[in-house]
């Protein structure tokens, strides 16, 4: 989450966006159907057109629009593998939330979740935050300042996906680092069930949760980190004095609203069972992004 000298940085951005400060999510049209009249996976091996839906099938990735029914529009990045336009049916959708006083071209950069999807065959979408920033509850800046509808915008991302026939509704995943990390969480507690699992890096879990479906869980966060301190602690952001909760919060929360059991050693992580799963990795180092988490966090979403 960002520190308060990008704090300062996010509310002077934020007078350049006033005009959209009013970006709570409405509901748009059914994205339809593929406007090539093909049905992807009806097994008769018609290749996709380069565009379905609107959507690019070709490899690599695109930077697309989204309406959201507000002034306005939101922006994405999509990164499609190689072999959509000949794959049979839709592929998997992880969504990647940048952090605080950054944005979707840097953590695409950052993460490393392109060279994974191109291997194993996934989409990824890097959406674009609210002024650098995203309204994960108490949590942060001017897009919660804005009052931005980011839960809203994130399902209606998943929608378009889905409706264009290229992401497959049982297999959505949502990961993100720190702020994004908070609206991961969000996605999981409030969103209406369509996301599989999630994956946390540096973020605390700061809000009501009430999940309507059994969500797996993998949590990865650094005992160095000053930002959002491993222990609790710390401030939640320029205006709100309450600290962090710690880690062991977050991770007995999951466990008990999945009926999971003992955590278990599991490699450099451990892991417990119930409805879900719940997936601890702790690690030595600060607030960062380690690297190879994208593999790892893959790993755990393909395995669950």
């Amino acid at each position: 989450m960002p520190t308060f000298k990008d704090m300062r940085r996010l509310l002077a951005i934020l007078l350049a966006f006033v005009l959209l400060s009013g970006c709570a999510g409405s509901e748009d049209g059914d994205p339809g159907p593929s406007r090539s009249g093909e049905t992807p996976g009806d097994g008769t091996g018609t290749r996709r057109p380069a565009e379905q839906d609107g959507v690019p099938t070709t490899a690599g990735t695109h930077k697309l629009k989204l309406e959201v029914g507000t002034p306005g529009h939101r922006e994405y990045r999509l990164r499609v593998p190689p072999g959509l336009r000949d794959s049979p049916g839709p592929l998997p959708l992880v969504l990647a939330v940048h952090g605080g006083a950054s944005n979707a071209e840097k953590f695409e950069e950052l993460s490393g979740f392109d060279g994974v999807a191109d291997d194993e065959g996934f989409l990824v979408a890097y959406p674009e935050g609210f002024a650098f920033s995203w309204n994960a509850g108490p949590c942060c800046g001017p897009a919660k300042l804005g009052r931005v509808d980011d839960v809203g915008f994130l399902e209606k991302l998943i929608d378009r996906l889905v409706g264009a026939g290229v992401a497959d509704p049982a297999r959505v995943y949502v990961s993100g680092f720190s702020n994004g990390g908070g609206m991961a969480y969000r996605m999981a507690c409030e969103g209406p069930g369509g996301v599989k699992a999630i994956g946390v890096v540096s973020a605390s879990l700061i809000i009501d949760c009430e999940p309507s479906e059994p969500v797996s869980v993998m949590i990865v966060h650094g005992r160095a980190d000053r930002s959002v301190p491993y222990g609790g602690g710390g401030q939640r952001d320029f205006n709100d004095e309450r600290p962090f909760t710690p880690v062991s919060h977050a991770v007995g929360f999951w466990r008990k609203a999945l009926g999971a059991g003992s955590l278990r050693k599991d490699g450099s992580c451990r892991t417990a069972r119930g409805e879900a799963v719940v997936r601890f990795c702790p690690h030595g180092g600060g607030h960062v992004w380690p690297e190879g988490t994208a593999a790892r966090l893959w790993a755990f979403f393909s395995s669950v």
